[in-house]
């Protein structure tokens, strides 16, 4: 029952961290009370994006003249949305696990001592690290009446057999937003509850009044300052009296840390977590709290993975080494998959300014060649915010169709700090959507 390394959480970040110690030659036992594959896999990720995408190409064609008709066949979508999920089977995933090296105990772990984690009575013991990747689950809002209504959260959201008459979603966040709009376009009557005065608040401020303009387009009703207050089945009461029906209600009001007080374990870059003597507790993904999305949490799984295996070797891992998740602080990139899609990677001009940096922000909307030829009357917009000091792009959004693949480009140029002089030597292709880092160059005043 001894292992070198001990993955508490057998999603992607967990599976990633198991994979980077078990290649590297150590022993290592991945431990998981569901489904190997984690909430990425198969009720969040992967079918919350299959779902949105059979009606984004739709979409996509009606905005090109010469397509005509076009419809969504909703049984097709949920069953393509069934196939990403293996419907809900992790035998697969078990097989590329053991084919990896890597051995899965099923069961409920909890670290009961110092390099020792327990699994229904059974005691497991590591010589080298615990890593806890356990993730995240929903937070739910103070409600009245809460307790006794049956609601749908993500997990439901993105696993429903059918299409529901009515739905109405409670938050403006990643999920609300996604949600509200896949099932809109699948039929369904949405109504979205924000609790602001804009959904998507974390992000640029010009961006949840496009992402309501394009939910609005497909029918949701967005109810803006909708502080709910009370909720029975069927029925949720906002606090200025509005009342909001739906055949079900999906809870989508963020997530914390899966552990026991709901609370983040606190690590440092190499994913040591802090005030635990010894060296050998890890964590990586949700359950830190840094950055809840699932290729921030595999990158950190990386680090910890390496971080190990060089301690293991008698090596600390250095600075900006693979062995350190230091782009946690400069350059998380995140895409909400809406139509329009949101992409964006680093901070936000406010957030730039309240650490003190002299920006420049450089706004514009989409208006290229690679845009009009896209899809006619093109609608998207973007923004740079660049340190004067330094010359280097800080934050970077784009909204607008198919602007998750620009993504890459500005994250790149984040983490590697070119300068806007050097950047501009990189040449967009034509006619591409690329062109419009050109534009953004230009407007800066190179």
């Amino acid at each position: 029952m001894d292992f070198d390394v001990i993955v508490i959480g057998g999603g992607p970040v967990g599976e990633n961290v198991a994979w980077r110690t078990a290649a590297g030659g150590l022993s290592t036992a991945m431990i998981e009370k569901e489904l190997v594959g984690g909430e990425c896999s198969y009720w969040a990720c992967m079918p919350s994006k299959a779902l949105l995408r059979s009606g984004h190409a739709l979409a996509a064609a009606k905005r090109v003249k010469g397509v005509v008709g076009g419809s969504l066949d909703a049984a097709a979508v949920l069953e393509r949305r069934t196939g990403f999920t293996s419907n809900w089977d992790d035998t697969g995933q078990v097989k590329w696990a053991e084919s990896e090296n890597i051995h899965v105990i099923r069961g409920d772990g909890e670290v009961t001592g110092e390099r020792e984690v327990t699994v229904g009575g059974e005691v497991y013991r590591a010589r080298q690290a615990v890593v806890v990747c356990t993730g995240s689950v929903p937070k739910m809002p103070p409600l009245e009446g809460l307790a006794d209504t049956p609601v749908w959260t993500s997990r439901e959201a993105t696993s429903a057999r059918e299409v529901p008459e009515s739905l109405v979603v409670l938050g403006g966040g990643v999920v609300g937003v996604e949600m509200a709009q896949a099932w809109a376009r699948l039929g369904s009557k949405v109504k979205l509850v924000v609790s602001g005065d804009r959904p998507l608040p974390k992000f640029e401020e010009f961006v949840g009044p496009l992402v309501v303009e394009g939910l609005e387009e497909d029918g949701v009703e967005v109810l803006l300052g909708g502080r709910a207050s009370s909720i029975k089945p069927g029925e949720l009461t906002l606090q200025d009296g509005r009342v909001v029906q739906g055949a079900h209600i999906l809870v989508a009001t963020g997530r914390v840390p899966a552990t026991k007080d709901g609370k983040p374990l606190t690590i440092d870059d190499s994913g040591l977590v802090s005030g635990v003597d010894g060296r050998w507790l890890y964590a990586a993904g949700d359950v830190t709290g840094r950055a809840l999305l699932t290729h921030q949490g595999k990158y950190q799984g990386r680090a910890v993975g390496t971080a190990i295996l060089e301690r293991s070797r008698g090596f600390e891992p250095k600075q900006w080494s693979a062995g350190q998740a230091w782009a946690d602080h400069v350059a998380v990139p995140q895409v909400v998959f809406t139509d329009p899609e949101v992409a964006f990677v680093g901070h936000t001009a406010e957030e730039a300014r309240a650490q003190g940096r002299d920006v420049k922000v450089v706004d514009l909307d989409i208006a290229v060649a690679g845009s009009s030829l896209h899809a006619d009357g093109y609608k998207g917009k973007a923004r740079m915010v660049v340190d004067e000091r330094t010359r280097t792009l800080v934050g970077v959004t784009f909204v607008g169709q198919d602007v998750a693949e620009l993504l890459h480009s500005a994250t790149v140029a984040i983490v590697g700090e070119v300068t806007v002089d050097r950047l501009w030597h990189a040449v967009p292709s034509y006619p591409t959507i690329s062109e419009v880092w050109l534009r953004l160059l230009e407007s800066y005043g190179l």
